[in-house]
């Protein structure tokens, strides 16, 4: 049995189906990393923008994308973060924070994500005044609402900012523990890597850590594997956000596979930002391969011009992911979701019986794919 095949067993016995998109859209998924403020709609901006006066840098869906960089090559991860200047400039009231997260959450139920972790820093979001306790109110309602209409799972993770006084970093770390419990689940460390080591944050990670929460932080993406070490040992990491620079300390990976640290890799975001080459060059394969944790993610699907299925997608196309191989990326990333014991197990059941039944269906031709399709939508 490979390293990597899911403990339940989701693979029905019979022909398996051909790897589409479609099949791999009605797969149900998660995404453990994505970013509040990189995962806004376009027109969602533009409106926002209007009703508050706030000038952006284009008048049209279109003219937005191309100031954004949407999709396109950046020079390096500092590069890449500039676009968030325009999407934080319309994410400074309560209803903007409110529809974000709704809008987001309802177009990862559109695409199959039954269970979604969002992560923001509130400290970027008090420009106009709001309190923090406020901010993190108005996104868990947004959440709650989109659950309503679609029964899609989700929790929020509270992000610090590396090039931020630590003191800062604090002062998020109390808010995420106040919040534990009531829909916060864990704490990031995200912003520029090079030159900000998470240990400056230490006391930040020993008051989430004293408190039993949670813990994910951006590491490797665009500083080497020494990153990912301080994360691990210096600050508690439970999850590390990329850590595509891991292949460079073979000890370390070997640490980080023997203690089963989930890894939130987000492959389009990773050659967007340079952080790897191209695709053929990024060491998802490898690490899944080798057996680490791996899991497969957005990042920020505006910013990215992304999906979950088309991470998925690429993984296939790009990678060599056979459809074994990505039913385990799916499960696993189920696996790694900060979520208690027992609804994890419960929801694992739940998701291997789903995933056996969609492979059978679409195995069954385009005929009971259709009728499967009308089913989920009645």
């Amino acid at each position: 049995m490979p390293h990597n095949a899911p403990a339940a067993g989701p693979i029905p016995d019979g022909p398996l189906p051909a790897v589409s998109e479609e099949l791999l859209r009605a797969l149900p998924k998660t995404d453990l990393h994505c970013h509040l403020d990189g995962s806004l709609r376009l027109g969602t901006i533009l409106e926002l923008a209007e009703e508050h006066g706030v000038h952006l840098p284009a008048d049209t869906p279109e003219g937005l994308a191309r100031a954004i960089h949407q999709g396109e090559l950046c020079a390096d991860l500092e590069d890449y973060l500039k676009a968030f200047d325009v999407t934080l400039s319309v994410l400074q009231t309560e209803e903007a924070l409110y529809r974000a997260a709704y809008e987001l959450a309802l177009d990862c139920a559109a695409e199959n994500v039954r269970y979604l972790e969002v992560r923001y820093a509130p400290v970027l979001h008090t420009r106009r005044g709001l309190k923090p306790t406020t901010i993190v109110d108005a996104v868990l309602d947004g959440l709650r609402a989109a659950k309503r209409e679609t029964g899609i799972k989700s929790s929020v993770i509270i992000c610090g900012i590396r090039h931020i006084d630590p003191v800062t970093s604090l002062r998020l770390a109390e808010l995420a523990v106040a919040f534990k419990n009531r829909g916060v689940v864990g704490y990031d460390l995200a912003g520029a890597e090079e030159g900000y080591p998470s240990k400056d944050h230490a006391a930040a990670f020993q008051l989430i850590l004293a408190n039993n929460v949670n813990v994910t932080i951006h590491a490797g993406e665009a500083y080497g594997p020494e990153s990912i070490a301080q994360a691990v040992h210096y600050c508690g990491a439970h999850r590390i956000g990329h850590g595509v620079r891991l292949r460079e300390d073979g000890d370390l990976l070997n640490y980080v596979n023997d203690h089963r640290l989930p890894l939130e890799m987000c492959p389009s975001s990773n050659v967007q930002t340079r952080s790897v080459a191209d695709m053929k060059s990024h060491p998802l394969k490898f690490y899944f391969d080798f057996g680490l944790r791996v899991t497969v993610n957005t990042d920020n699907r505006l910013i990215t011009d992304t999906t979950s299925t088309k991470e998925l997608w690429i993984a296939h196309r790009e990678m060599g992911f056979t459809l074994e191989d990505l039913v385990t990326l799916v499960v696993q990333g189920f696996k790694s979701a900060f979520m208690p014991f027992r609804e994890k197990s419960d929801l694992l059941k739940q998701v291997n019986r789903e995933i056996a039944a969609t492979l059978t269906r679409f195995a069954a031709g385009p005929r009971a794919v259709d009728a499967g399709t009308q089913r989920s939508a009645t």
